[in-house]
C-alpha cells in the first residue's frame, strides 16, 4: 500500500500527518504499522502519528497515535500541527474547531506557521511533596528543579512514570526551571517512552503549577516557556479554583512530505 503523508513539528515535537478525508489508509487497530511509520530508523520517525479525518459538525477530526502505535490522549502540540495541516489542505482558513479525544477544540492560525489551540478548563490539581499531578487532555506530573541543564530527564522521568501508581495508565513527567522570564521544561512522554523536544499539553501543566504556587495566583497570565525544541506560550485565567480560556500557542511547521509503502 501508498501512503501519502506529511511531516510536521511544534517546537521540536514532531508527527506524520496523513489526510484520510477521502481515503482510509489506517484504522485504529493498526498498532504495529503506526509504530513502524513513527520509528526513525525504519520509517518515517516521529513522536507520534496523527490521521486527520471527516467528523459531522466540525472541521475534521484529530486521531492521534503515540509513537509506539498505542492510540493516545490529547496532544497538545500535535493539535496545533493537524490545525496547521487542515490550512495547508485547505480544509480551514484563518479559525477551525475540531474533535480530538477528549472532545472540541478551537485552533486560531493569527500568522504563517504559528497557531493557538484552546485547551480544555482544568480544575482538579492534586499536591504532593514537591510534586503536582493534572489532567491537561492528558496526564501529567510537575516537579520543579533548580537546574535542568544538569539533571537526568530520562532516568528520573522513567522512575516516576513507572512508579506503582502511574505504571499501569502511565503518566507524562515533567521538570520545570524558573527564570526571571518564563519556565524552563522538560518532558519524559509516555508512549514515546522518552524526554521529547516539547510537550504541549506539559508545558500547560507546568504552567497551571507554577501560577499555583505563586504568592497571588488569582489573574489572567501569559508565560513564556522554553523547551529543547524551541518557545512555547501559555496563557489562561485563574480564579483560584479553575483554570479557564486556556491557550497553547507557538510555531507548528511542514517539514517534507512524501510517500511511504508499507505491506
Amino acid at each position: 500500500m501508498k501512503i501519502p503523508f506529511f511531516k510536521y513539528q511544534g517546537a521540536g515535537n514532531d508527527f506524520v500527518m496523513i489526510d484520510q478525508r477521502d481515503h482510509k489508509y489506517l484504522e485504529r487497530g493498526d498498532r504495529e504499522r503506526i509504530a513502524w511509520l513513527c520509528d526513525r530508523r525504519f520509517g518515517i520517525g516521529a513522536d507520534g502519528l496523527i490521521l486527520l479525518q471527516q467528523a459531522t459538525g466540525f472541521d475534521f477530526e484529530m486521531l492521534y497515535f503515540n509513537a509506539d502505535g498505542g492510540e493516545g490522549s490529547l496532544c497538545g502540540n500535535g493539535g496545533r500541527c493537524v490545525a496547521a495541516f487542515a490550512h495547508y489542505l485547505n480544509q480551514v482558513e484563518s479559525s477551525c474547531v475540531f474533535l480530538a479525544s477528549d472532545g472540541p477544540h478551537e485552533a486560531r492560525l493569527p500568522s504563517p506557521g504559528w497557531v493557538e489551540l484552546k485547551m480544555h478548563d482544568v480544575e482538579k490539581v492534586e499536591e504532593g511533596s514537591g510534586y503536582a499531578c493534572l489532567n491537561t487532555g492528558s496526564p501529567h506530573y510537575v516537579r520543579f528543579v533548580s537546574s535542568l541543564s544538569s539533571f537526568d530527564v530520562v532516568q528520573e522521568g522513567r522512575r516516576v512514570r513507572y512508579a506503582p501508581e502511574f505504571a499501569t495508565d502511565g503518566i507524562n513527567v515533567n521538570f520545570v526551571e524558573i527564570r526571571e522570564d518564563g519556565l524552563d521544561v522538560a518532558t519524559y512522554e509516555r508512549g514515546v517512552e522518552n524526554e521529547t523536544l516539547a510537550c504541549g499539553t506539559g508545558v500547560t501543566a507546568a504552567a497551571m503549577a507554577h501560577v499555583r504556587k505563586l504568592p497571588a495566583p488569582i489573574g489572567r497570565w501569559d508565560i513564556p516557556i522554553r523547551t529543547k525544541g524551541g518557545q512555547l506560550r501559555v496563557r489562561f485565567e485563574y480564579d483560584g479554583a479553575a483554570f479557564r480560556e486556556v491557550w497553547l500557542c507557538g510555531p507548528a511547521i511542514q517539514v517534507f512530505s512524501g510517500t511511504i509503502f508499507i505491506d
